[in-house]
């Protein structure tokens, strides 16, 4: 009996300690999460907004409107397809920066990290100016380098998805690389060193060795990057100046903040906001049992 109230008191202790900063999640997350919820469920536009009409009722009526407007589609579809694109992209550089680490000496090493971490701390605003007077058609170096003279890099569709791709891999692979390469040094020397001696190349060591080993970290660090880039809004409104010409551009988080404030319809607005939310539990949730059922620990 004695031992049974300990275990109870034992299996307590941890949730008293995380208490305080579950209620302060709470606040933050979970209030909002429920305003976004309501909002999509009424009528709230700016004569709701200002006084001129009462708030009504509207049930599933935003998802209506929304799921049969044909923008709506073609907003996802590029919203999945750009943010798989940068999730492959960042996932790639990060992993292959944090092997480059374990093989160059403490100088490098620092230097790259040094780097990799200022380009991870840098604003997204900021990182995006900086990218776009890069590729700018006047006076941006990267078209004299090239000897493409005044290409708008932001005025084609795929080109301006590709400019801001490269800006979001930028400031996001320092979290990758910084992650994994802390999962590689904590693997044990003497495994790589068996897989090199049985004559192991480099790609053969990271394929069969280090990715399953790593498995867990690499979850993290997935579900992580399709979050961030799922729900990319600054650098998309900063460097294709709010979705792009005629809205060739626009992405989930964009074409909510267009309905919402833009037009007004904040309850068309919430609603997509919502959508956003569940389609990202469903991947993560989705992921992660899909690494269970592979029998991983995370």
């Amino acid at each position: 009996m004695t031992r049974t109230r300990g275990a109870r008191r034992a299996g307590r202790t941890p949730w008293l300690y995380l208490a305080p900063a579950l209620v302060v999640l709470g606040g933050l997350l979970v209030y909002p999460v429920y305003q976004l919820g309501l909002i999509s469920v009424l009528e709230y536009t700016q004569a709701q907004v200002s006084g001129g009409k009462p708030t009504s009722f509207r049930g599933l009526g935003n998802y209506t409107t929304l799921f049969s407007d044909d923008q709506f589609w073609s907003v996802l579809l590029a919203t999945v397809v750009f943010a798989a694109a940068c999730v492959l992209c960042t996932l790639a550089v990060g992993c292959a920066l944090a092997v480059l680490l374990t093989r160059v000496r403490a100088v490098p090493r620092l230097a790259l990290m040094l780097a990799a971490l200022g380009a991870w701390a840098t604003p997204a605003v900021t990182g995006s100016t900086v990218w776009l007077f890069l590729f700018d058609p006047d006076f941006g170096p990267v078209n004299r380098l090239l000897g493409l003279g005044d290409h708008s890099w932001t005025y084609g569709r795929y080109s301006a998805f590709l400019l801001v791709l490269l800006e979001v891999v930028w400031c996001s692979f320092p979290f990758v690389m910084v992650t994994v390469y802390a999962g590689i040094r904590a693997v044990p020397a003497e495994v790589l060193e068996a897989a090199a001696l049985d004559g192991a190349s480099q790609w053969r060591i990271w394929r069969s060795v280090l990715a399953p080993m790593l498995r867990p970290i690499l979850a993290v660090v997935t579900i992580q990057s399709v979050i961030w880039d799922f729900k990319v809004f600054t650098q998309i409104y900063v460097m294709t100046n709010g979705g792009g010409i005629a809205g060739q551009n626009l992405v989930l988080n964009v074409y909510a903040y267009q309905k919402a404030f833009a037009s007004s319809e904040y309850s068309l607005g919430s609603a997509i906001g919502v959508v956003t939310l569940l389609i990202l539990l469903a991947v993560t949730l989705g992921y992660l049992r899909l690494l269970r059922r592979q029998g991983e620990e995370l």
